[in-house]
């Protein structure tokens, strides 16, 4: 027994014992950061993929309801447009409901004068250069027209 007593004290002994312990603490703290990093890393998947799964879930929705608001602020803008044109027409039919702004029309529209009036009509210059342009599709084939025509209506939506 001395013989251990003796061992137990010795320079050795303690350092083995030492080293031991050292270890011991070490592999204790690597063992419980490596549970406790898998075990968040296995909550940090699963938080994930419930997002994930929720974000998914919610998409087409959402996309649904932004595109039926927009919708409804298009309808919304075109029933003003509407209210505002209702309203122009009210107008524009009171004022025909007036003789005077019916005369006025006439007069400008269909060029009458009233009796004792001499009319005039003044022709404008570029008009009848225009006009007489158009007595040259008079010579030209009746395909050739239709084409020319329908190159205008293409050139006018655009």
């Amino acid at each position: 027994m001395a013989v251990r007593d003796r061992d137990r004290f010795s320079t050795a002994t303690r350092l083995r014992l030492l080293g031991e312990q050292t270890a011991a603490r070490v592999y204790r703290s690597q063992t419980k950061r490596q549970a406790r990093r898998s075990r968040l890393t296995g909550r940090a998947a699963l938080l994930a993929l419930v997002l994930c799964t929720m974000i998914v879930a919610l998409a087409y929705p959402m996309r649904q309801y932004v595109s039926q608001r927009e919708q409804i602020a298009d309808l919304e803008r075109q029933r003003e447009q509407a209210r505002e044109r209702v309203e122009q027409l009210r107008d524009l039919k009171a004022r025909w409901q007036d003789d005077a702004y019916a005369e006025q029309q006439i007069r400008r529209r269909l060029h009458y004068v009233m009796p004792g009036e001499t009319g005039y009509v003044v022709v404008d210059p570029g008009a009848a250069r225009q006009s007489r342009a158009d007595l040259g599709a008079a010579r030209r084939p009746w395909y050739t027209n239709v084409w020319e025509g329908v190159d205008k209506a293409d050139a006018s939506d655009q």
